[in-house]
């Protein structure tokens, strides 16, 4: 469909009505559904290629509340960064949360399509629109290079401008990135210049040997557990901060709309907050 698009004669897409199967074709060229991990589930959950598309909004979770503004604003597609099924299902009844969201999305007329782990490791992906929204600048690299593709792979490893404090440059990501309960979690001296960075969208633990490797003096990503954080920061200097996961991943939506930019199609970044956790206490025993 993306071909036939470009040989319109004026060239423009914006005086063209694009379909369901349209969309998914712009995205999946940029997101390849074959860069997927072999357990992932991307690609369109449930719509009509041939329907017309105006409206698209775009989320991290496909959950009821991104449902409920993506109704109240008539739009007919969502796109998610999240999968709905990632597990294998025999069913989809209205008895369980994610039946009733399916129900809800076909009887409303409105699309839903994933990009997940081929979003990650794309160029750019997700960690490219994390690192810029937390001050890197200029090239990136992959963090770990996809073996078919070096420019491909997690993670994006990059520099500041100029070096910063820990603490500064903390305090530079909190405003790049969308305010959660939790906030960011730091492990490091905040009087520690940092210049290097290494970043991952998502649960990024597994990346922790690839950061230091990669010789970051900090690293920020999502989904930090304890054993691996506290091992990491004996072995060596380069710091660590934690951030909520759909905060990482949120900066990516609006890379994503952006592929539309060049069709009449009406596009909207989701308002709701679908971070899991929604207040943290600070009281404890002395």
């Amino acid at each position: 469909m993306v071909c036939a698009l470009a040989v319109i004669s004026d060239g423009n897409l914006r005086s063209v009505s694009l379909t369901l199967a349209d969309i998914v074709g712009i995205f999946e060229d940029r997101y390849d559904p074959a860069w997927a991990e072999s357990w992932d589930a991307v690609g369109l959950v449930c719509g009509d290629p041939d329907a017309p598309v105006r409206r698209v909004l775009f989320a991290v979770d496909p959950v009821a509340e991104v449902a409920d503004e993506a109704l109240a604003w008539d739009a007919d597609l969502i796109v998610t960064h999240h999968p709905l099924l990632l597990r294998p299902v025999h069913g989809v009844p209205a008895t369980t949360h994610k039946g009733r969201l399916v129900h809800r999305l076909i009887r409303s007329g409105t699309a839903l399509f994933t990009a997940h782990t081929n979003a990650d490791v794309a160029d750019p992906g997700v960690s490219d629109a994390l690192a810029r929204a937390v001050g890197l600048s200029g090239d990136l690299r992959p963090l770990s290079p996809s073996p078919d593709d070096p420019r491909r792979g997690l993670g994006r490893v990059g520099e500041l401008p100029g070096p910063l404090t820990l603490r500064e440059f903390t305090a530079g990501a909190a405003k790049g990135l969308p305010a959660t309960a939790g906030g960011l979690r730091v492990a490091g001296d905040p009087d520690a210049l940092v210049r290097t960075v290494a970043v991952c969208g998502g649960a990024g633990d597994s990346l922790l040997g690839a950061a230091r490797a990669a010789g970051a003096d900090v690293y920020l990503t999502a989904d930090l557990r304890h054993h691996p954080a506290s091992e990491f920061r004996e072995a060596g200097a380069t710091a660590l901060v934690d951030a909520a996961h759909w905060a990482t991943e949120w900066p990516w939506l609006r890379d994503a709309a952006g592929l539309l930019g060049e069709t009449n199609v009406e596009t909207r970044i989701s308002a709701a907050v679908t971070d899991a956790w929604t207040f943290r206490s600070h009281e404890g025993s002395t």
